[in-house]
């Protein structure tokens, strides 16, 4: 049996404690340590942090010490199966779970969800559709920024000041810093959504469809715009990070003023 592993962190690697680092983590409880080394690789690489374990005790074990934003549960663990793990999960928390099979079967999958899972795969699967899941289950299951922050309020991160009202950013010397209206909407949706995993596609709507042309192009070419005027180096942004096959995440914290 594959032991249970540390946290790993994009850009830091394994044996790293970031329990303050506002990534999503999931957890990945699979006792096939090939198919559980892929899956985190794949996770850390779209811009998660993983951690591992390899039955129902080790899973315990990292809750326990551990924030766990999502769950990745394979079906046939040893010891305590996966159907009794979820099940044992949702009993108490609302956190949401991926169930993995080998099995096909459709009554296996009726059953996984039935028991409280938010979401079934069977092997193999897409590494591709399994992040696509995973983004869209973190998404259903964020706060609602707009009950927490209301729209309007001033924001600061910093140093920097963005007023949705007169629609005007200073810098942390108190100047004005000029933006075109979709240059100004784009760092508003950053603002509003910090430490999130933003796709093109979300961020075209949090800007109202205000960026013109096809969305791959009219994102990163406002995001570039927009680094050119609140990074120190553009081209080694610290508050707009590019995360590998899944948009941008802003990193400062932010503070209504």
């Amino acid at each position: 049996m594959a032991p249970a592993e540390d946290m790993y962190v994009p850009g830091l690697g394994p044996n790293v404690a970031a329990a303050s680092n506002p990534i999503p983590h999931i957890l990945l409880v699979e006792d096939d340590p090939q198919i559980s080394r892929i899956l985190a690789e794949t996770l850390i690489e779209c811009g998660f942090a993983a951690s591992r374990a390899a039955s129902a005790a080790e899973m315990d074990a990292i809750l326990d010490r551990t924030q766990i934003d999502l769950v990745i549960l394979d079906v046939m663990l040893p010891g305590e199966d996966g159907f009794s793990v979820c099940r044992r999960l949702r009993s108490g928390s609302a956190i949401p779970i991926i169930m993995l099979t080998a099995l096909g079967e459709e009554v296996d999958r009726v059953v996984g969800l039935e028991i409280g899972a938010d979401d079934y795969m069977s092997k193999p699967f897409s590494s591709r559709e399994l992040i696509a899941r995973i983004r869209a289950l973190l998404r259903r299951a964020a706060p609602d920024q707009k009950s927490i922050q209301p729209q309007n309020a001033t924001l600061e991160f910093e140093g920097w000041t963005i007023n949705p009202t007169t629609r005007q950013l200073s810098d942390p010397r108190n100047v004005k810093v000029q933006l075109t209206s979709a240059e100004f909407d784009l760092l508003l949706a950053f603002c509003r959504n910090p430490n999130r995993i933003l796709s093109r596609e979300q961020l075209l709507e949090l800007t109202h469809s205000g960026l013109a042309g096809p969305i791959e192009r009219s994102i990163d070419v406002h995001v570039s715009r927009v680094r050119q005027k609140v990074e120190i180096d553009s081209h080694d942004p610290l508050f707009i990070k590019t995360i590998r096959l899944g948009g941008y995440m802003f990193t400062p914290v932010v503070t209504i003023k």
